[in-house]
């Protein structure tokens, strides 16, 4: 399944099933078939979207300390970052414009419809 989000401030947006009901779930909607963001809802919305990418940030920056501390103990030679993800920051910026653009506009974001 995929998430198709659209206003009439903006272009659609699509994701794939599994990043569309986390980023609904990080903003507090149910990721359910048919849903909407009301403009009174979009600037919290934006809020709990950069506290995430924050937290991940942070996640992420720890696993990469305890890594190198491990290696450096272990004098081995430094590990070089794995393969690349796509990180969550990625992933919310085409969302968070689209709900600044509506906000700014008046006009909810809808998805399923």
């Amino acid at each position: 399944m995929l998430y198709k989000f659209k206003s009439k401030a903006t272009g659609d947006l699509i994701m794939l099933e599994p990043q569309g009901k986390h980023i609904l779930k990080l903003i507090g909607k149910e990721p359910s078939a048919k849903g909407i963001i009301l403009p009174t809802e979009m600037l919290a919305a934006i809020d709990a979207l950069h506290a995430a990418v924050e937290q991940e940030e942070l996640a992420i920056q720890a696993a990469k300390d305890a890594a190198r501390a491990t290696d450096a103990q272990a004098d081995a030679p430094p590990i070089a970052d794995g393969p690349r993800t796509i990180s969550l920051k990625q992933r919310v910026v085409p969302f968070i414009d689209m709900l600044r653009r509506a906000h700014a506009e008046d006009k909810e974001v809808v998805w399923g419809v």
